[in-house]
């Protein structure tokens, strides 16, 4: 499938998309301290499934889904056309490269997304997770907290989507999901790299149990 599929092609089948989504895991989005708001915005969230940019990507209420854009891993999300075209077409993900290459910078194109005015959502731990808590998270996530002191930074904690789509499996199982949206955290003046990522992490921890 190649990416000349018009417009009206990418909104059919995002729609069908959305539906099969909330059909299949509930997708449902629960705010605590932070209401669905149209500003930019960091979202952070935990990361156990390859699917969970399209169930953060679900939960959203439309006017913030326009507005978002979830990283996706280059490697895997365009390792087939269809792959390709979905996340380019229907998600309007960034992707970025899971190894560095070179003298690359792999938070330029994050970097990019935000200087021109869009949402992110990122998963700070880099790889996915397989406990029951996330990963230590890397340092990608206090950088552009530095380079973006206007955007607002939520943490997310996805429940439930390993479970729909196991390693290894291709059919998904029916289990209800959701993602719990928390109050914003900022980073302080002077805070240690080290410190604003844990307190980061235990804040997106925090919200697994509400």
């Amino acid at each position: 499938m190649k990416q000349q599929i018009s417009p009206l092609a990418a909104k059919a089948l995002g729609l069908f998309l959305l539906g099969f989504v909330r059909l299949l895991t509930g997708a449902q989005a629960r705010w605590y301290g932070c209401p669905p708001k149209a500003e930019q915005r960091i979202y952070f969230a935990n990361h156990q499934s390859h699917a969970d940019l399209v169930m953060i990507w679900a939960a959203l209420p439309a006017e913030l889904r326009s507005i978002t854009r979830p990283i996706a891993a280059r490697d895997y999300w365009t390792s087939t056309p269809l792959r390709q075209w979905i996340t380019t077409a229907v998600f309007n993900a960034v992707y970025v490269d899971r190894e560095r290459k070179g003298d690359e910078d792999p938070l330029q194109p994050l970097v990019d997304a935000l200087a021109s005015g869009d949402s992110i959502v990122i998963f700070p731990e880099g790889t996915r997770g397989h406990g029951e808590e996330p990963q230590p998270f890397k340092s990608g996530l206090y950088s552009l907290a530095q380079k973006f002191p206007q955007a607002v930074l939520v943490p997310a904690w996805i429940d439930n989507i390993q479970r729909v789509m196991p390693k290894g499996e291709v059919v998904p199982v029916p289990i209800l999901c959701s993602v719990t949206f928390g109050a914003p955290i900022r980073l302080e003046p002077g805070e240690e790299r080290r410190a604003f990522l844990d307190r980061a992490r235990a804040a997106v921890i925090a919200l697994r149990d509400l």
